[in-house]
């Protein structure tokens, strides 16, 4: 019996998605072996103090441009058309449900997120969903974890990514490093700075057509 493809999932704000997302999904997809990437847009992110600075349609149309042409990614727009707050939760559970129980699933966070996943809406029933991978920056220290997240990172570390489970596992990811931020990269666009390396042509092209992060 054929294994199913595996499936890997990367949400974020991408206000704008430059260089830096882009190569951590490919990485992603390659490190684990998987059949596709879904870039997921939040649409109204719940946990941010202060909401992105394009429109959850420009942050969409922007992701759309920068995967176009790049081999195993996708854009998924869910959270996007969704009429309320983007909950990990419930994108988790509508594509476990489009996908079936065997396929392998994989959420791609970060270390930042991964210190404060314990404040995640139902974050321990993530695990019956899919499974996780943390890419961790330099100078990583699990014991600085909290205490219940500490607890599932050393329970759930699997020694592969073998993708022979479906969901319950979790996995450090070992990405290029390039340090660059969204944060950057609208600052360098407000003060008129270079960002050809940071943006794809599409990209740019398109924050300039609209004016966007000036």
């Amino acid at each position: 019996m054929t294994q199913a493809a595996a499936l890997g999932l990367f949400g974020g704000t991408f206000d704008p998605i430059h260089a830096a997302h882009l190569r951590m999904a490919q990485a992603f997809r390659q490190e684990l072996r998987l059949a596709e990437v879904r870039l997921i847009p939040a649409g109204q992110p719940y946990h941010r103090q202060h909401g992105p600075h394009a429109s959850p349609q420009q942050r969409l149309e922007m992701a759309q441009l920068a995967i176009r042409g790049l081999p195993g990614l996708a854009v998924d727009p869910r959270e996007v058309l969704r009429d309320k707050p983007a909950y990990t939760i419930d994108t988790l559970q509508e594509i476990r449900a489009e996908i079936g129980p065997e396929p392998a699933l994989w959420w791609l966070i970060g270390g930042d997120s991964l210190a404060s996943l314990h404040t995640w809406r139902h974050w321990e029933q993530l695990f019956e969903l899919a499974n996780i991978a943390v890419a961790l920056r330099p100078g990583f220290d699990a014991t600085r974890l909290p205490a219940p997240v500490r607890t599932q990172w050393q329970a759930r570390q699997v020694t592969d990514f073998s993708n022979g489970a479906p969901s319950g596992t979790m996995r450090p990811l070992a990405l290029p490093p390039l340090d660059v931020s969204a944060t950057e990269v609208r600052h360098r666009l407000q003060s008129g700075a270079s960002v050809e390396q940071l943006l794809c042509a599409p990209v740019l092209d398109y924050i300039r057509q609209h004016r966007l992060y000036l």
